[in-house]
């Protein structure tokens, strides 16, 4: 239940979305269709940006993959914190599929500093040593926490001033704007963000992601790079759908809320329990735990949730779109009555 919002279900509204495309019949292959058509304008509409392009894929991580593959040479690097998706939990895709390396820095509450990245400068122009190209940033972080409008445009601003590109992992982007009130074009666009990773399978679709690039040099390999890695799917019409309804009437925004607020509403509920230590700001839709041992255990026994850390006792719980409260009441209680 609070294991991941990969767990949850599809909305309904997806699900009409892909029987109504399916029900037409034979269409184009290979995004010459046209739901393909109409998520690249609508894209283009809710960014605010005449020079997106849309690059469906159907995973976070080939999503990752390719929007990085499209920038790098083998001896570039990509800046990013130790505990960045890319370098913790994609069984090292990005290695094997660019070719390239990680610089990892030492997060601070899920973040990265510009002073820590500062560091990997003095390589530039060293011929023995790897070149920085880009920084990756999660948005929402992996610890929960969400970078403000202005910590955003300060790496954007700091990798821009050094020659370097910006890359989002944007797997929960929606929860993050959720988070802090405002738009997609304010947070990514008007950022000058370079290139996007835009999730949608946490936040209520079945399947799908998408590379959307500002940077016209990546947009020239993004097609190729994305035809190499697997992922120029024939049938894309199917994801094309998908965001085209997680687009329309700000249905991404309304799954990520309801996420976000059943998050706040358990955080509330337990945060002055004895025996709980919520251990990072609870900014979206996740947040982690210090619950004694045996809590833990018995919780286990009814609830599926990540053990991060068994020596610590440390938990993640996780809500999603469809997380409702009398769900968490029940999980609640459960918890007052094994810490009392």
């Amino acid at each position: 239940m609070f294991l991941s919002d990969n767990n949850s279900g599809v909305h309904p509204e997806i699900i009409k979305a892909l029987s109504f495309v399916n029900d037409k019949g034979h269409d184009f292959p290979y995004e010459n269709d046209y739901e393909t058509k109409e998520v690249e304008r609508k894209i283009r509409e809710v960014f605010q940006s005449d020079i997106a392009e849309l690059f469906l894929t159907t995973t976070g991580t080939s999503a990752n993959a390719i929007a990085l593959a499209s920038i790098l040479h083998s001896y570039e690097a990509v800046i990013c914190t130790d505990v960045a998706h890319i370098n913790t939990d994609e069984c090292g895709a990005f290695e094997k599929l660019t070719g390239s390396k990680i610089l990892p820095v030492r997060n601070k509450n899920g973040k990265l500093s510009i002073s820590d990245a500062e560091t990997y400068l003095k390589q530039l122009g060293d011929v023995h040593r790897v070149q920085p190209r880009i920084i990756s940033i999660s948005q929402v972080t992996e610890l929960g926490t969400v970078y403000s409008l202005d910590e955003i445009r300060e790496v954007v601003d700091f990798a821009h001033e050094n020659d370097l590109l910006v890359h989002v992992d944007g797997a929960r982007i929606a929860n993050a704007a959720v988070s802090l009130n405002c738009s997609l074009p304010k947070m990514i666009t008007y950022s000058c963000v370079d290139l996007l990773s835009f999730g949608g399978t946490k936040n209520g679709m079945m399947f799908g992601e998408a590379v959307i690039s500002f940077n016209k040099k990546a947009s020239k390999k993004l097609p190729f790079m994305r035809k190499q890695f697997g992922h120029l799917i024939s049938k894309m019409r199917f994801v094309s759908a998908q965001f085209s309804a997680y687009l329309e009437g700000d249905l991404w925004r309304q799954n990520a809320a309801n996420a976000n607020n059943m998050a706040k509403y358990l955080y509330e509920k337990i945060k002055n329990f004895k025996g709980v230590e919520i251990v990072y700001p609870v900014d979206a839709n996740m947040f982690f735990v210090r619950l004694p041992e045996s809590v833990i255990s018995e919780l286990a026994k009814k609830y599926n949730f990540y053990i991060i850390d068994k020596k610590t006792n440390l938990a993640r719980f996780v809500t999603s779109f469809d997380t409702q409260k009398e769900e968490i009441d029940v999980f609640v209680k459960d918890i007052k009555r094994l810490v009392d």
